[in-house]
C-alpha cells in the first residue's frame, strides 16, 4: 500500500519522511518537492514505507491550533534575535531567516478520563496566633503583640468520581526540550482539524502511542484530583494524598501546535535552527556569534596600531635627530597605538566568551 493511500483519512495526499540525521519523522504534502528537515536542516528529506516503517501513530489529528502572530510580530522577533548577538555570521539577517521559514506542527496529546476513586489526605487550614513579647527599649521593658501564621491539619477522606478533560499529555520524546524552547500553548482557538490547515507546513509524527502516553498522563489527573479535594474541603493546603483510582472511558485526542522554523549558517557552514511560537512569537535558537568577522575587525584594529607605531617611531627618531618637540607626538602616538592593539583583542574576546557561554 503505498504513503498516499495509507493517509487518505487525512483528507489530503501526504508523504511520510525521515531525516536520516536527527532521525525525526514527518508528513509533508505530496505535491512538494522533499524539504530540508525542519528541525535540522542539514538535509533533505528521505521518502518512507509507512507500512514497513510500523510507526507509532499516523492517524489525522482532532484539534489545530492556528497560526496567530502577525507579521510585524513575526519580523520583531526575528530582528531582535539578530541583534542579540554580536558580530553575528554574515548568514545571520533578518531577511535570510524570513525567506527560509518552514511552517511547522508539533503534535501533542490531550486525553480525557472518568476516574473513580477512594482517597485519604491531610488538609491544613491557616490561622492565626496572637502573643505577647517583652522588649526593653528606652531604659523601661515594652510589650509587644506578635501575630504568628499556622496551619492546623485535619484528616479527609472520601470517594470521588470524576472527569477529566484535556489533560495535556507528551506525543514527542523531546516534549520538554520544546516547552522549555517554545513556552506554552493556550488551548483557546483550538479549533477542529481541517486538510487545508496543512498546505505549505509540515508535521511531527507522534513518537509516543496513547498507550505509551498514558503513564505521564497518571501524575497530572492525580494532581487534579489532589487540588479539586483540597478546594472541597475549603482548605489552604494539602498533604499526604492517598487513593487508589481506577481509570475508565479514556479518549484521546491529537492537538497540532504551530511552529515558525527557519535557520542561518554559522562559520563552518553548519546550520543553526531557530523557532518562533506560532501562538505567542517566543522565539528560541542556537545562538553563535561569527570569529571571522571579530577577527577581520580585530586585524583592522591591529592595522591601524601598526600604522600608528610607525608614524611614532618616525616621529620619535626625528625629534632624536631634528626637533625635540617631536617627542610629545611620539609618545601621543605610542599611547594610541597601545589602545588599538588591546582593541583589537577585544571582539576576539567579545566572540569567544559569548560562544562559549552558549555551547
Amino acid at each position: 500500500m503505498s504513503t498516499v493511500a495509507r493517509l487518505e483519512a487525512w483528507g489530503v495526499d501526504l508523504e511520510a519522511a525521515l531525516c536520516t540525521d536527527c532521525d525525526h519523522r514527518f508528513l509533508y504534502p505530496a505535491e512538494d518537492d522533499a524539504p530540508l528537515c525542519p528541525l535540522c536542516f542539514r538535509d533533505e528529506l528521505v521518502p518512507l514505507n509507512i507500512e514497513e516503517e510500523h510507526l507509532p501513530y499516523t492517524q489525522p489529528p482532532e484539534l489545530a491550533l492556528p497560526f496567530t502572530i502577525s507579521e510585524a510580530r513575526f519580523a520583531e522577533q526575528v530582528d531582535a534575535f539578530t541583534r542579540a548577538i554580536p558580530f553575528a555570521p554574515a548568514d545571520l539577517t533578518p531577511q535570510n531567516l524570513r525567506q527560509r521559514t518552514q511552517r511547522l506542527y508539533l503534535s501533542r496529546w490531550l486525553v480525557d478520563a472518568d476516574v473513580e476513586a477512594e482517597f485519604q489526605a491531610e488538609v491544613g487550614f491557616d490561622y492565626q496566633v496572637v502573643s505577647h513579647r517583652e522588649r526593653y527599649a528606652g531604659d523601661r521593658w515594652q510589650t509587644e503583640e506578635v501575630q504568628e501564621d499556622r496551619v492546623r491539619w485535619e484528616p479527609r477522606a472520601g470517594r470521588l468520581h470524576r472527569h477529566y478533560a484535556n489533560v495535556p499529555v507528551p506525543a514527542l520524546a523531546e516534549e520538554a526540550e520544546w516547552q522549555r524552547q517554545l513556552g506554552a500553548y493556550s488551548l483557546d482557538g483550538a479549533a477542529p482539524y481541517k486538510p487545508e490547515e496543512l498546505a505549505g507546513a509540515m508535521l511531527t509524527l507522534p513518537d509516543r502511542s496513547p498507550a505509551d502516553a498514558w503513564p505521564d498522563a497518571v501524575p497530572a489527573v492525580r494532581q487534579a484530583a489532589q487540588e479539586e479535594c483540597r478546594q472541597a474541603a475549603q482548605a489552604q493546603h494539602i498533604r499526604d494524598f492517598r487513593w487508589s483510582p481506577a481509570y475508565g472511558d479514556r479518549n484521546w485526542t491529537q492537538l497540532l501546535r504551530p511552529v515558525y522554523a527557519t535557520y542561518y549558517r554559522d562559520d563552518e557552514g553548519r546550520p543553526r535552527p531557530v523557532f518562533l511560537n506560532g501562538q505567542t512569537g517566543q522565539i528560541s535558537g542556537i545562538r553563535r556569534a561569527s570569529m571571522v568577522r571579530a577577527r577581520r575587525v580585530a586585524l583592522g584594529a591591529g592595522g591601524a596600531a601598526a600604522l600608528v607605531l610607525l608614524v611614532a617611531l618616525i616621529l620619535g627618531l626625528a625629534g632624536f635627530f631634528l626637533e625635540a618637540a617631536l617627542f610629545t607626538p611620539a609618545a601621543l602616538g605610542l599611547g594610541l597605538a597601545f589602545i588599538l592593539l588591546v582593541g583589537a583583542l577585544v571582539p576576539l574576546l567579545i566572540v569567544w566568551r559569548f560562544n562559549r557561554r552558549r555551547a
